[in-house]
């Protein structure tokens, strides 16, 4: 496989010293013309791969960057996220307690909270506690 490569080196001119530095893989030609949208592109990329990464390590899910860490770490990613998004789209109850509760991080505090003190039968039988809040 052919690939082009672009590396980006930022310095502080006065004393040298390195401020950025990273480097991009593509399979779009390298030109005088492309550089710059390539670079641009790729940081873009990589930012909001961080940030997506950043919200599943801090905001309650508690899962870490899934690159290089396996097939496990990725099945419990793509799992998450799926878990999520079938329960938005198909779940009222579900929408209006990520409504009330907004962040990640205090919705899976109450649900922990909630199922340390008590046994419910059913999503439906824990769901209506929100109703209230």
């Amino acid at each position: 496989m052919l690939v082009n490569w672009v590396e980006l080196v930022i310095t502080h001119e006065e004393i040298g010293e390195f401020l950025y530095k990273n480097a991009f893989i593509t399979d779009f030609e390298a030109l005088e013309t492309t550089v710059q949208s390539i670079v641009r592109d790729g940081r873009a990329h990589w930012k909001v791969e961080n940030e997506n990464n950043n919200i599943l390590q801090t905001k309650g899910y508690h899962l870490e960057h899934n690159s290089g860490h396996g097939a496990q770490s990725l099945t419990s990613l793509l799992l998450v996220i799926l878990f999520h998004t079938v329960m938005h789209l198909v779940d009222e109850q579900y929408r209006l307690l990520r409504h009330t509760l907004r962040k990640r991080c205090k919705f899976f505090q109450h649900v922990e909270t909630f199922l340390e003190y008590r046994v419910f039968n059913s999503w439906g039988n824990f769901s209506p506690l929100y109703a209230r809040v």
